[in-house]
C-alpha cells in the first residue's frame, strides 16, 4: 500500500501544470536534513539545493569553487527529509560546461546518487544543446537566466540584466530557445519586472522569480536571506520574514553566561 504522504507528490508535470492553473509556486532553498524536513512540512513547492550553499554554509566569497561532491553531499541531505516538495539540484561551475558527457555523467549523479528529481543549469543559448541532450535521457532540467551567479567574472558584478534594448532582446530569445530545449521552467534573476513578465507571459513553462518582480509564476530566495541568518550582504529583493541571527546570537550568548555562571546545567537538568 502507497503512503498516504505521498499522493500529493509535487511532480515536474505538476509544477507546469500550475502555471496554467494560475497558481503561484513557492521555491526556498535547503542544504541539510532538518531545514528540508521543515519546508517540506510547510508545503513548498520546490526546494532548490542551490550551489548558494558556497556562501551560506561554506563561506566561499562565491558560487565558482562549489564542486560536484559538495552539491552531491548537500543533495543526499536534503532528499533524505523531503517527502513531498520537488528537489531541484543546482549543477556547480565546470559540471556540465567542458563536455556533453561530462555535463550527462553529472546531471545523472544528482539523480542516481543523490536522489534530486532535477537539476537546474545557468545560462542560454551556449547550454541549449546541453539542456536538450539531458531532457532527452529522462532528466529534467530547471534553466536559469538573467543574473547567473556561475558568470560573475564574466559580468564583472551581480548586477542587474535585461536593463536595455539589447540585453533584453537577448534574455527573451535565450528563454525561448531554453523552452524549445526541454527546460521544464526557468529562473529568472535580478531583471527589471516588466521584462520578466513579457518573458513570463510569452513562455508556455513556469518562470520562477528572484528580483524580477511578482508577475513571474513563482518565487525563489536563499532561505537563510529570508531568515536574516546570512548577513553579509541583503539584496534589495530580499524579504526578511525573521531575524534568526539575532535570535541565535542571543541565545549563544545566554548559554556562554550560563556556563560560564555554573547556571547550567540546573539540578532538574541533571541525572
Amino acid at each position: 500500500m502507497s503512503d498516504s504522504k505521498h499522493l500529493n507528490k509535487i511532480t515536474v508535470p505538476v509544477i507546469q501544470a500550475m502555471k496554467s492553473g494560475s497558481q503561484k509556486i513557492a521555491v526556498l532553498t535547503a542544504y541539510d536534513t532538518l531545514m528540508a524536513q521543515m519546508l517540506d512540512e510547510t508545503g513548498m513547492d520546490i526546494i532548490l539545493v542551490g550551489d548558494s550553499a558556497g556562501m551560506v554554509i561554506a563561506g566561499y566569497d562565491k558560487t565558482l569553487s562549489v564542486t560536484m561532491e559538495m552539491m552531491l553531499y548537500h543533495t543526499r541531505s536534503v532528499t533524505r527529509g523531503v517527502k513531498r516538495a520537488l528537489v531541484v539540484a543546482d549543477m556547480p561551475f565546470l559540471s556540465y560546461q567542458p563536455a556533453m558527457e561530462t555535463a550527462i555523467k553529472n546531471a545523472g549523479r544528482m539523480l542516481q546518487e543523490a536522489g534530486a528529481e532535477a537539476v537546474k543549469i545557468e545560462g542560454g543559448k551556449p547550454v541549449a544543446g546541453t539542456i536538450e541532450r539531458i531532457v532527452s535521457l529522462g532528466i529534467p532540467v530547471m534553466g536559469h537566466l538573467g543574473l547567473t551567479p556561475q558568470s560573475i567574472n564574466k559580468f564583472g558584478s551581480y548586477r542587474l540584466t535585461g536593463d536595455n534594448e539589447e540585453s533584453a532582446r537577448q534574455l527573451m530569445d535565450d528563454a525561448l530557445i531554453l523552452q524549445n530545449s526541454g527546460a521544464f521552467s526557468i529562473v529568472l534573476e535580478k531583471i527589471p519586472a516588466q521584462l520578466a513578465k513579457e518573458i513570463t507571459q510569452k513562455l508556455d513553462i513556469p518562470t520562477i522569480g528572484i528580483g524580477a518582480g511578482s508577475h513571474c509564476d513563482g518565487q525563489v530566495l536563499v532561505t537563510h536571506d529570508m531568515l536574516g541568518i546570512f548577513d553579509k550582504f541583503q539584496p534589495k529583493f530580499v524579504r526578511r520574514y525573521a531575524e534568526l541571527g539575532q535570535t541565535m546570537r542571543e541565545a549563544f550568548k545566554h548559554y556562554l553566561e550560563d556556563v560560564k555562571g555554573g547556571r547550567f546545567p540546573s539540578v532538574d537538568e541533571s541525572y
